[in-house]
């Protein structure tokens, strides 16, 4: 594989997915950085795992930890404050009237990419990983691979940049992600991923299945769940 010598700036929330496409960076980049949001979600938890992924990841692999970046937490405080959903409510999780799960935050992923642009441009990062996907997922628009181009084309014209925003798991189901770690790391990647990332959206860390922490309701849970339960069958 050959290695890009320029900088890339990884969307990481500490969840599963952010976490593989940070591993993924790591064997392309020659310096990744990671940036994470602090938007009043719910499952706030998210961020206080972060530091002890990067820090286990660094420790997986010498040459992961000589490229591995700077983290930066932005606050965007405002989201939770305009946004009437269970990811910034304490409210049960169910379908809305739109169609879609009380879990999408209308424009997250847009402001989320926005936000890192403006960063990457001071750090000199063009190179944006973030981990959307719209294989296995709840339907939210703004996970869509047309959505992730027409952003791309955004920052590019609106920085003069020529930003790239890549999606190594648009076209990847959860069983694929399990499989991808194992694949870049191995099984201690894998185990990684297990025992320390966190998805459940109602920031449950006291429940621990085989494939991880959480609630084991919610939908992210579900659909991590599920995700194991055919990585494992299909591997075995």
């Amino acid at each position: 594989m050959d290695m890009s010598p320029t900088t890339a700036l990884v969307l990481f929330s500490g969840g599963q997915d952010s976490t593989v496409c940070l591993a993924w960076a790591l064997e392309r980049f020659a310096r990744v950085e990671t940036v994470g949001f602090d938007y009043g979600q719910r499952h706030a938890v998210e961020l206080a795992v972060r530091p002890r992924i990067r820090e286990r990841l660094a420790a997986l692999n010498s040459d992961w930890a000589a490229r591995l970046g700077d983290d930066h937490v932005v606050k965007l405080d405002a989201l939770a404050a305009i946004s009437d959903t269970a990811l910034t409510r304490d409210m049960q999780i169910e379908m809305a009237d739109s169609g879609l799960p009380n879990t999408f935050v209308p424009g997250r992923n847009i402001i989320f990419l926005t936000f890192a642009a403006a960063l990457g441009y001071r750090r000199g990062a063009n190179d944006l990983v973030a981990g959307m996907c719209e294989t296995d997922y709840s339907g939210y628009p703004d996970c869509r691979n047309e959505t992730m181009k027409a952003m791309q084309t955004v920052l590019r014209l609106g920085t003069e940049r020529p930003f790239v925003v890549h999606t190594p798991l648009m076209w990847v189901d959860k069983a694929a992600t399990f499989a991808m770690a194992k694949t870049i790391g191995g099984r201690p990647l894998l185990d990684l991923v297990l025992e320390e990332t966190h998805s459940c959206y109602l920031g449950d860390r006291n429940h621990r299945h085989d494939w991880g922490f959480g609630c084991g309701t919610c939908p992210a849970c579900r659909l991590r769940a599920d995700g194991y339960a055919r990585f494992i069958a299909e591997t075995t």
